[in-house]
């Protein structure tokens, strides 16, 4: 038995029967949510060639990236974090890497084999989670990983596998996440996770495997499905690309199909305005820094700009006490920091403490207007609310700049040299 028992009461989480967040005093909105953010890189190796990770001013190496990992989750827990999204089978670096060439399955191609490195480097994320008291979401497969085991029969015996490894742990901190986004178009070639009937079947199987272990499988941004809602312990959501008003009502929506469950967004966006909405439906939301936390090696601890100001809306909702920042400090220019620079492009966005602030962010390259970003997170070449354009870097490149226009006509500059 574990020092951090997970259990729901209705749309509630527990932890050692207590509501999440009962012992700190504040929001009472904030009780029996789990606020998590998309760790998912945490276990990730590359088979094929791993020294392309070799970046970032680090050498990449999968022991150390995991031990970061666990290094940093006290910071995150005083801030209020109490879950994380680890992927069997990680994640997209959706900026700089193209995921099929990435072999990070640790399962054998028939999937009754789970590797013994990947497995101690998950076991040692649950137990360093369950110290703390946080809760580990494990998702098991990831589409472009899932297509290297050979068939059918080899997708089910790895969820097998998978499954009684976390019965085996004895974890009592856990939540399955059976495939992420079980239900978008690049699972077309794989039927049986796709089709909702069948994931039905899958979550069944996974809660039996696993000795009972709470178990759901994450749609798509704004994708649901009844038969999964019905069978889920745990009603995982994602909110990509959905504005603030389409993703509160893809809530009420998924609050209709599921009245007394919990429901939990484990991947979303940097739009930290979210928090709200997840308090305002009583729904845990899921942080995603595509960056710092999906291009390996991570880094893991709550860096400059968008982990900082999640971090701070994060812990000032829930009731820990901190002080305000002065208005010039509650904006950051991010992606011109040296070391986060890729294959000669940058990826550069305003974050801020309080994105509803803001009207429009301007941005200018050596004084020339270059860009307007109208919409949260305030990318330079936003595409959606999760992923833009890069700048391709230029040798004139001297002197960036962010004129922040607020909803009430005030101006903010922030200004990087580079």
């Amino acid at each position: 038995m574990g020092k951090t028992k997970l259990s729901i009461k209705g749309r509630d989480f527990c932890i050692n029967d207590k509501l999440v967040y009962e012992e700190i005093e504040g929001n009472s909105s904030s009780k029996g949510l789990l606020m998590n953010a998309r760790f998912i890189q945490g276990i990730f190796d590359d088979k094929f060639n791993r020294e392309r990770f070799n970046r970032f001013n680090k050498i990449f190496d999968a022991d150390a990236n995991t031990d970061d990992f666990i290094a940093a989750l006290p910071e995150w827990y005083n801030h209020g974090l109490r879950a994380v999204t680890v992927g069997i089978q990680g994640g997209m670096p959706v900026f700089t890497t193209d995921v099929k060439t990435i072999d990070n399955n640790p399962f054998s191609s028939d999937g009754m084999k789970f590797d013994e490195a990947y497995a101690k480097r998950l076991d040692k994320i649950i137990q360093a989670a369950d110290r703390l008291g946080m809760v580990v979401i494990v998702n098991i497969l990831y589409w472009a990983q899932a297509l290297r085991l050979k068939n059918e029969d080899a997708i089910v015996s790895a969820l097998k596998c998978a499954a009684n490894f976390l019965k085996k742990g004895n974890y009592t901190n856990i939540i399955i996440d059976v495939a992420n986004e079980y239900n978008i178009d690049m699972w077309d070639d794989l039927p049986i996770i796709k089709d909702p009937k069948s994931m039905k079947k899958l979550i069944n199987l996974i809660r039996k495997e696993s000795g009972g272990m709470l178990v759901g499988s994450s749609g798509g941004g704004g994708l649901i499905d009844k038969e999964v809602v019905d069978v889920s312990d745990v009603v995982l959501v994602h909110g990509n690309g959905l504005t603030r008003g389409e993703y509160y009502d893809f809530l009420l929506r998924v609050q209709k199909m599921s009245p007394n469950k919990p429901i939990l967004c484990n991947e979303d966006s940097p739009c930290i305005s979210r928090l709200e909405i997840a308090h305002l439906t009583h729904t845990s939301w899921g942080h995603y820094d595509n960056f710092t936390k999906q291009e390996p090696p991570c880094d893991w601890s709550i860096t400059k700009g968008q982990d900082f100001f999640f971090a701070r809306r994060m812990a000032k909702r829930i009731g820990i006490k901190l002080k305000e920042l002065p208005l010039e400090e509650q904006f950051y220019l991010q992606g011109l920091e040296p070391h986060t620079k890729s294959q000669g492009k940058r990826w550069i966005r305003l974050a801020a403490e309080y994105p509803e602030k803001i009207n429009y962010v301007n941005y200018y390259r050596n004084g020339k207007f270059i860009y307007r970003s109208y919409d949260e997170p305030f990318f330079l070449y936003r595409e959606t609310t999760w992923i833009q354009q890069p700048w391709e870097v230029k040798s004139d490149d001297r002197i960036w700049r962010a004129e922040v226009v607020l909803q009430d006509g005030k101006k903010v500059i922030k200004s990087v040299g580079v």
